[in-house]
């Protein structure tokens, strides 16, 4: 595997992995900065800042939930997971995504950490994100059934947090490609 400024889509995520919070801060504002074109510098950055904080915050967490090196999910469900909250709506404000993102993705990475459904408060989260990149509230409109989903870009997405999860780099990277091909392909510029 190369190093994490390799391949934008999961570059992040790779620096977080190795506890380089520097990288993992330029990584993210590289995404945000194609992702949120509308954004200035200072705000990509801002949001950058706050995802990798809520990253080492959910790690403070983990820390802190562990016993005999093992994390107990009875221990994460009860603990306090308000700096990461707080974190997230910092990123929320920042990139103005829908507020109701910062629960949704603390929900989701407390579901992660104690193995539970983590998917669907993680999928409405990314689908709040997608929707502040796209500047399009609606997405996603669907013609037929299903009005309920969150959209293929999210779940797509999700894949390559899966593959991360799994150590599964390239193929984290090639289901991340086309998520992140839509946003540059949809976005009002």
């Amino acid at each position: 595997m190369r190093g994490p400024r390799s391949s934008w889509p999961c570059a992040g995520f790779v620096a977080h992995d190795v506890r380089n919070r520097e990288e993992a801060i330029e990584a993210s504002a590289d995404v945000d900065r194609r992702q949120f074109a509308h954004l200035d510098a200072g705000e990509v950055r801002e949001a950058a800042v706050a995802y990798v904080d809520a990253l080492w915050e959910r790690d403070a967490v983990e820390d802190a939930c562990r016993v005999r090196g093992e994390i107990d999910p009875d221990r994460v469900a009860a603990a306090d997971w308000s700096a990461v909250e707080s974190a997230f709506a910092r990123r929320a404000e920042a990139a103005g995504i829908d507020p109701r993102d910062a629960p949704a993705s603390t929900r989701g990475w407390l579901e992660h950490t104690a193995g539970g459904d983590y998917w669907t408060p993680l999928q409405r989260a990314q689908l709040y994100e997608l929707r502040a990149a796209l500047r399009d509230p609606t997405y996603p409109e669907k013609p037929r059934s299903g009005q309920s989903g969150y959209g293929p870009e999210p779940v797509r997405y999700f894949l390559g947090v899966e593959l991360h999860d799994t150590r599964q780099w390239d193929e984290a990277r090639r289901a991340m490609r086309p998520y992140f091909a839509f946003v540059l392909d949809e976005r009002p510029d």
